[in-house]
C-alpha cells in the first residue's frame, strides 16, 4: 500500500505517520451506515467486499513495524469480544493524529503520555452514569409504546406473481424432527401482557401472524420457491494490495422471501408483538443489521424455549454454528437445528442411501490419520530402522492400518463419523465404498453437542472405541431449500444432521454475490457476539453517540480548568519536579488534543449516518449538544433525557428511521472501552518509541541520513 507521509517536525515520528495513514483507510467503516469497500487484488484481478476494521487490516499489505503492532492490536479486540474494531482503529489514527499536533507545539512526550492516560482514565469513570443493566433495559423496553403498526408488513413474492402464503403449496412434507423441537413463538396483540423470555420479537416480520408459519412436526407441509442453481466458494485469503470504495447510497432493503416451514425457524418470519426479551435486545445492539438480527431473534427464541424446561443458560454462543451458501438470495438465510455441513458429492451418494435411516454415530477428539498422536504424547527414543525396501514397505503398513480402522468402524456398525481434526483421503475413499459417512473439521463444541444428546463418547483412536463409545438416533439428510429440493452445489453438497433434542443450531446465510459472503458471515457473528458480551457485562452503554458525547464534554471541561501547580502526588510519581511541571502546563494542549479524537469520531459517525451533509454541520450540531449539556448544569442527565426522547445526534435517517423513536440503541460496555484503551495504549507506545530512537545516541545521524525512515520504528 503507498503512502504518503507528511513532513511533521524535524523529529519525524514515523511510526505515528503510519497509524494515521492507515486507519484513514477505515473512516468509512465506522456507525451503523457503512459504507462497504472492495478490496482488489491486482495481480488476480480478485476482488472482495469487507465492511469490517478486521478484514481491511487482513487485505493490507502491513510490512512495517507501526503496521504489525496495528494488526497485532486490531486481532487482539476481535478475538477477544468480536466487536468494536472500526471503533479501535478510528480512534488510532484520531489519536494519532492529535499527538502529532501536540509534538508540532513541542509538547514533551512524558507529558502527552501522562495527561492522555490520565484523561482516558478519567473518562471511563465519567461514563459509567451512562450504563444501565439489562433487567432495567428489559423493563424500559417492556414499559415503552412500541406500536405494532410502526413496522409495516410487505407482501412477499416468489416469482413474478405467486404469493407465499402457505395455503398456496399443494405439496407438504413432515420433518424428522420431534414436536419438542418445533419452537411455538407466542403472536401477541396489542393488548397483551408482555411475558419476558416468552415471545420472540421481530419488528422487520412480513408477515401477519407466525402461527401460519411454524409447522407442528406431524403437519406435512412444505413451502413453494424459486431456486437456483449454487456454486460453492472458499474464501480468498491472500494478501491484497489496494481498495477502491464501494457506497451504498440509501438503505438496504433485504427481500422478505420465507425460507422454509419444515419445522425450523425462519429468520424472516417471527411476527411482529410488543413482547420484549432478549430477541427485542437483540434488536437495540443490532445497529440496523437486519438480516442477522431476525436470524439470532430466531436462535434466542429456540434456545430460551429449551431454558424454560432445563433450567440452562438462556443464550448460548456455544450451541451455534454458521454454514455458508453461495447461489440462493439473502432472504434464504434460516436456523436449523442440528448441523448443516458441506460434503463432497461422493459423500452425497451415501447421505442418499442412509436418509429416514437412525445411525450410530462416532466422535473423534483428533485427526483421523496414522500420523497423528494426541498433545503431550511421548514417543520412544530416536531409532530409525533402514530398510532395503522402504517404499514398498510403508506402503503395506499403510494398507495394514487402512484396512485395521475400516474394520474397526465396520464391527461397531458405525454409519456416521464426525471428526474434529483432518481425515485420511484414502480412508474417507474406503468408508464411502463401505457406506461409512465421515466428516472432518469440526469444532468441538459440536462434538459435544451430538455426544450429550447420542450418548456418544469422543475417542481421540478408533483403537480406543468399544461399544459405550458409540452413539444412536443420528438422522442425515440432503439440506433442501425453500422449495423442497436438495441443493447440489457442484463441487459441494449442504447437508443437515439432526438429532432429537439436539441443542445445537445452524444458521444457515445465503447470498448470490461472491464477495459478499464473508461480510454477511461477519455481520452475523458480530451482532451474536454483541448480545452475548451484553449478557456477560450484564449492563449495555447507551448507544447513539451518547457515550462518546459524554466523553468530549468532560474532556472539555477539564482542559477549560485553571491551571494549578503540580501537587506532590504528581511530583512522587514523575520523580522529578520538572517533569510534573510539564504535565500541569500542557494540561490543557493534550486533553484538548484527546477531545479532538471523540469530536472527529462523532463527526464521522454523523457524515456516515447522512445525519449531515459535511464536516462542518456535523461538528456544529455536536457543539450544539455540548453546549445544550452544559448549560443544562448535568450534562449526563441531558444525554439521557435526549437518548429516551430519540432526539440525540439523530436526523431523519438511520438504521431505525422508520421504526419510530422507541427502538434504542445500545453499545457493549467492556468491549468499548478496552477498544478505547487499546488504541490510546497503542499510540502511546509508537510515540515513545519513536522517542527514544531520536533521542539516542546517534540522533543528528538518524535525523539527516537518508534512509533514515526505514530505520526510525523498529
Amino acid at each position: 500500500l503507498p503512502m504518503a507521509f507528511r513532513d511533521v517536525n524535524a523529529r519525524r515520528h514515523i511510526g505515528l505517520q503510519q497509524l494515521s495513514s492507515l486507519a484513514l483507510a477505515g473512516r468509512t467503516l465506522l456507525g451503523p451506515m457503512k459504507s462497504c469497500k472492495f478490496i482488489v487484488d491486482e495481480s488476480t484481478n480478485q476482488s472482495t467486499l469487507i465492511c469490517s476494521a478486521v478484514r481491511l487490516i487482513e487485505s493490507l499489505d502491513l510490512s512495517s513495524a507501526a503496521g504489525q503492532l496495528l494488526n497485532e492490536t486490531i486481532q487482539a479486540q476481535n478475538k477477544e469480544f468480536k466487536t468494536g474494531m472500526s471503533t479501535l482503529l478510528f480512534l488510532i489514527g484520531a489519536w494519532s493524529n492529535a499527538i502529532l499536533e501536540c509534538l508540532q507545539q513541542n509538547v514533551p512526550v512524558s507529558a502527552i503520555v501522562s495527561v492522555m492516560s490520565e484523561g482516558l482514565n478519567s473518562c471511563c469513570k465519567r461514563v459509567q452514569c451512562l450504563q444501565i443493566s439489562i433487567h432495567d433495559v428489559n423493563k424500559e423496553l417492556c414499559s415503552s409504546s412500541v406500536r405494532p403498526n410502526a413496522f409495516k408488513s410487505k407482501t412477499c413474492q416468489i416469482g413474478p406473481d405467486s404469493l407465499l402464503n402457505p395455503q398456496n403449496f399443494p405439496y407438504f412434507q413432515k420433518d424428522i424432527l420431534a414436536p419438542e423441537e418445533v419452537i411455538p413463538i407466542n403472536s401477541c396483540s396489542h393488548q397483551d401482557d408482555c411475558h419476558f423470555n416468552k415471545c420472540l420479537v421481530s419488528p422487520l416480520a412480513s408477515f401477519g401472524s407466525i402461527a401460519s408459519l411454524v409447522k407442528p412436526a406431524g403437519d406435512k407441509s412444505t413451502s413453494v420457491s424459486s431456486g437456483s442453481g449454487v456454486i460453492a466458494s472458499s474464501c480468498n485469503k491472500q494478501k491484497l494490495t489496494h481498495s477502491r470504495y464501494f457506497s451504498t447510497l440509501g438503505k438496504s432493503h433485504f427481500s422478505s422471501q420465507q425460507g422454509n416451514f419444515q419445522g425450523y425457524l425462519s429468520g424472516q418470519s417471527a411476527d411482529a408483538c410488543e413482547c420484549y426479551g432478549l430477541g427485542h435486545l437483540a434488536v437495540t445492539l443490532s445497529h440496523g443489521n437486519q438480516a442477522s438480527m431476525k436470524l439470532l431473534q430466531s436462535i434466542v427464541a429456540y434456545q430460551q424455549e429449551r431454558a424454560e424446561g432445563s433450567g440452562s443458560s438462556q443464550f448460548n454462543i456455544a450451541e451455534i454454528v454458521t454454514c455458508c451458501l453461495l447461489g440462493l438470495p439473502e432472504s434464504y438465510s434460516c436456523v436449523f437445528p442440528g448441523l448443516v455441513t458441506l460434503v463432497s458429492p461422493e459423500q452425497a451418494t451415501v447421505i442418499k442411501y442412509f436418509e429416514d435411516k437412525p445411525l450410530r454415530i462416532l466422535l473423534m477428539d483428533g485427526d483421523l490419520t496414522e500420523q497423528y498422536r494426541h498433545l503431550g504424547f511421548n514417543r520412544p527414543c530416536n531409532v530409525r530402522t533402514v530398510l532395503e525396501h522402504p517404499s514398498l514397505q510403508e506402503g503395506r503398513a499403510g494398507d495394514l492400518w487402512l484396512s485395521s480402522m475400516l474394520d474397526i468402524l465396520i464391527s461397531f456398525e458405525v454409519n456416521l463419523v464426525l471428526v474434529k481434526g483432518n481425515v485420511c483421503e484414502n480412508l474417507m475413499e474406503r468408508c464411502i465404498a463401505n457406506s461409512i459417512l465421515v466428516i472432518g473439521s469440526v469444532t468441538r463444541d459440536v462434538l459435544r453437542a451430538f455426544g450429550e444428546v447420542t450418548s456418544a463418547q469422543p475417542v481421540t483412536y478408533l483403537t480406543q472405541v468399544n461399544a459405550a463409545c458409540v452413539g444412536s438416533g443420528a438422522q442425515v439428510e440432503l439440506w433442501k431449500a425453500c422449495d423442497g429440493r436438495a441443493m447440489d452445489l457442484g463441487e459441494l453438497v449442504p447437508v443437515r444432521i439432526k438429532v432429537q433434542g439436539i441443542p445445537l443450531l445452524t444458521a444457515v446465510l445465503t447470498t448470490t454475490v461472491p464477495s459478499k459472503m464473508q461480510l454477511i458471515e461477519d455481520r452475523f457473528w458480530t451482532l451474536v457476539y454483541r448480545l452475548h458480551h451484553a449478557l456477560n457485562d450484564e449492563k449495555v452503554f447507551l448507544g447513539g453517540g451518547a457515550v462518546e458525547l459524554l466523553c468530549l464534554g468532560h474532556i472539555q471541561m477539564l482542559a477549560e480548568q485553571p491551571l494549578q501547580p503540580a501537587n506532590k502526588n504528581a511530583v512522587k510519581e514523575f520523580h522529578n519536579p520538572w517533569l510534573a511541571a510539564s504535565a500541569t502546563e500542557y494540561k490543557s494542549v493534550v486533553l484538548q488534543a484527546l477531545a479532538s479524537g471523540w469530536k472527529q469520531y462523532l463527526s464521522v459517525v454523523l457524515r456516515n449516518t447522512a445525519k449531515a451533509a459535511s464536516e462542518l454541520e456535523a461538528c456544529t450540531l455536536v457543539d450544539h449538544h455540548l453546549k445544550k449539556a452544559a448549560d443544562s448544569g448535568s450534562p449526563s442527565a441531558y444525554i439521557l433525557k435526549e437518548f429516551r426522547r430519540g432526539d440525540l445526534l439523530r436526523g431523519g435517517s438511520g438504521p431505525f428511521a422508520d421504526h419510530g423513536d422507541s427502538l434504542k440503541v445500545y453499545d457493549n460496555v467492556t468491549a468499548k472501552t478496552e477498544a478505547w484503551r487499546r488504541a490510546l495504549d497503542l499510540v502511546l507506545l509508537v510515540l515513545q518509541t519513536d522517542a527514544e530512537i531520536i533521542t539516542g545516541p546517534k540522533r543528528n545521524q538518524l535525523l539527516n541520513s537518508h534512509v533514515s525512515s526505514e530505520f526510525m520504528f523498529l
